[in-house]
């Protein structure tokens, strides 16, 4: 009588291996579950009177143009006014953050919920950046109002 391997090798491997899954996936859920829950306690603190703790600098605001440019453009546009690729073809109406009303009647927590948490059809990004960054964002999107704000000075109000 001969005796194949596979079979043989399969009836032993099988088991170890179902053996040694659980404890692995065990030992990991409570990490996974922390995580969330920082993220969500961090997240419910957040509110509409929630004061935004990063100051705006040089470096932050470059580095959230750049964060925005890969992440937030394809739909609200490279300048904020909603009209990126995506957004089109998606047929999605986006506000124009350039709208200095648009922004005004939003706090920074607001807007710092949104983007971690999402709103409509757009993807929080609560589980991708840390909060410092979701901050440096909003600053970022904050200069939008402001440079059309400048815009319409030097310009005058459009008729």
């Amino acid at each position: 009588m001969r005796l194949s391997f596979l079979p043989w090798g399969a009836m032993l491997l099988v088991p170890s291996l179902c053996a040694a899954w659980p404890q692995d996936s065990s030992q990991r859920k409570p990490a996974d579950k922390s995580t969330e829950a920082a993220a969500g306690t961090e997240a419910a603190k957040v509110g509409r009177e929630t004061k935004n703790p990063v100051k705006p600098t040089p470096e932050n605001l470059a580095e959230a143009k750049k964060i925005f440019g890969y992440d937030c453009a394809m739909c609200h546009g490279a300048q904020g006014d909603g009209k990126g690729d995506l957004a089109s073809s998606m047929e999605l109406k986006m506000n124009d953050w350039r709208d200095t009303s648009k922004l005004t009647s939003l706090t920074d927590g607001e807007i710092f919920e949104m983007i971690l948490k999402g709103k409509g059809r757009m993807i929080g990004e609560g589980d991708r950046y840390s909060s410092e960054t979701v901050w440096d964002l909003v600053n970022y999107v904050r200069t939008f109002e402001k440079s059309e704000a400048s815009v319409a000075q030097k310009t005058g109000p459009s008729r």
